[in-house]
C-alpha cells in the first residue's frame, strides 16, 4: 500500500539532478581538476604564443609538426627555437587532455551536467582547428590573417574551458531552489557582452601585432590605423567590464563568486590599460611588458569565460514529495 514519508523526500522526478563532485566518484573529482588545469594551460599557451611573436620566433622551427625533423631539436636549441618548440608541446598536451575530457564526459555522462559532452566535444574540434591553423601559420610564412585566426581560436578555447569549469563548479555547489536566488535578469547579458567586446579587442590587437603595425607606426608612421582601431576598441570593452563590476555589487548575497570574478575582471582591465600605455611609452622595446600585456588579455578572457559559466542555469533537486510504495 502507499505510505507517505514523514518528511519530503528529495527527488529528481521531473528535473535534472545537479552534478556534485562529492558523490560523482573519482570522475566527479577528476573532471573539474582537469578543466581547471586546461584553463591554466590554455592561458599559458596564449602567453607563450605572444612571447614567440615578440621574440620573432614564429619560424624558429621551419617545419611542422617536427622541429628540424626531430621531436627535440637539441643541436639547434636556443631561446627562439625553445619558445616555438614549447608552444607546440603545450598545444599537443592540451589536445591530449581535451581528448581525455571528452572521453570521460561521454563514459560518465550520467554523473555530469547534460551540456558537458557537447562543451568538451566542441573544445576538441576547436583544438584540432587550432592545430591545423598552427601548421598553416608556419607553412604560410606567418601570413597575418592566419596568425589572427590562430589567436582567435586560442581565445575561444580559453573562454569555453573557463566557462565549462565554472559551470561544473556551480553545478557542484547546487542547493535546493528555496535556498538560492538566481541572478537578476539585467545581469544575464553582461558577461557575454563583456566577453564579446574584450575578445574583439584582443583580435584587433592580434591583427595589429601580426602585421607589426605598432612598430611600423612608431618608427615610420605607417600602419597607424590598426593601432588607432586597437586603442579606440579599448574604450567600449573597458567601459562594459567596469559597469559589470559596479553592477555586481548589487547582486544577491549568494552570488559572491560572480561578484569576485567581476571585480577581478575590472582589476585586470585597469592593469591591461596600464600595460598598453607603458608598452607604447617604451615604444615596444621591452619584450616582457609586451608579453605581460598579451598574457593579461588572456587572463581577462578566462575570467569573463568563468563569469559566463557561472551564469549557466544550475538544475536543482526537486522538493516535491514522492510517494513510496510498499
Amino acid at each position: 500500500m502507499a505510505v507517505a514519508p514523514s518528511a519530503p523526500a528529495l527527488s529528481t522526478v521531473g528535473s535534472s539532478s545537479p552534478f556534485r563532485s562529492s558523490n560523482g566518484g573519482w570522475p566527479g573529482r577528476l573532471v573539474p581538476l582537469l578543466t581547471a588545469h586546461l584553463v591554466v594551460a590554455l592561458v599559458a599557451l596564449v602567453g607563450i604564443g605572444g612571447a614567440t611573436r615578440v621574440m620573432e620566433a614564429g619560424l624558429a622551427c621551419p617545419d611542422w609538426p617536427l622541429c628540424y625533423g626531430v621531436l627535440l631539436p637539441g643541436r639547434q636549441m636556443n631561446l627562439q627555437v625553445f619558445l616555438e618548440w614549447f608552444h607546440r608541446l603545450d598545444a599537443f598536451l592540451v589536445g591530449l587532455a581535451l581528448l581525455a575530457l571528452f572521453g570521460l564526459s561521454l563514459r560518465y555522462r550520467a554523473r555530469f551536467p547534460v551540456w558537458l559532452p557537447w562543451s568538451a566535444g566542441l573544445a576538441l574540434v576547436l583544438v584540432a582547428v587550432q592545430g591545423g591553423l598552427g601548421a598553416l601559420t608556419v607553412l604560410s610564412q606567418l601570413a597575418a590573417p592566419t596568425v589572427t585566426l590562430h589567436l582567435a581560436t586560442a581565445l575561444t578555447l580559453v573562454l569555453l574551458l573557463a566557462a565549462t569549469h565554472q559551470g561544473l563548479e556551480a553545478s557542484g555547489r547546487a542547493v535546493p531552489a528555496a535556498a538560492s536566488l538566481p541572478p537578476p535578469r539585467w545581469w544575464w547579458p553582461l558577461p557575454p557582452l563583456a566577453a564579446l567586446l574584450v575578445g574583439s579587442q584582443c583580435l584587433l590587437g592580434g591583427a595589429m601585432a601580426s602585421r607589426w603595425a605598432a612598430d611600423l607606426c612608431l618608427q615610420a608612421g605607417e600602419g597607424c590605423r590598426w593601432l588607432l582601431l586597437h586603442r579606440q576598441g579599448a574604450y567600449p570593452a573597458a567601459l562594459v567590464v567596469l559597469l559589470m563590476a559596479l553592477g555586481s555589487l548589487f547582486l544577491p548575497r549568494d552570488q559572491a563568486r560572480s561578484r569576485t570574478f567581476a571585480l577581478a575582471a575590472a582589476a585586470l582591465v585597469v592593469l591591461q590599460v596600464a600595460l598598453g600605455v607603458l608598452t607604447l611609452r617604451l615604444q615596444l622595446t621591452a619584450p616582457a611588458v609586451t608579453v605581460a600585456h598579451q598574457l593579461t588579455a588572456a587572463l581577462l578572457v578566462a575570467v569573463l569565460g568563468g563569469l559566463w559559466g557561472l551564469s549557466i542555469p544550475v538544475p536543482t533537486f526537486s522538493t516535491r514529495p514522492e510517494v513510496a510504495h510498499g
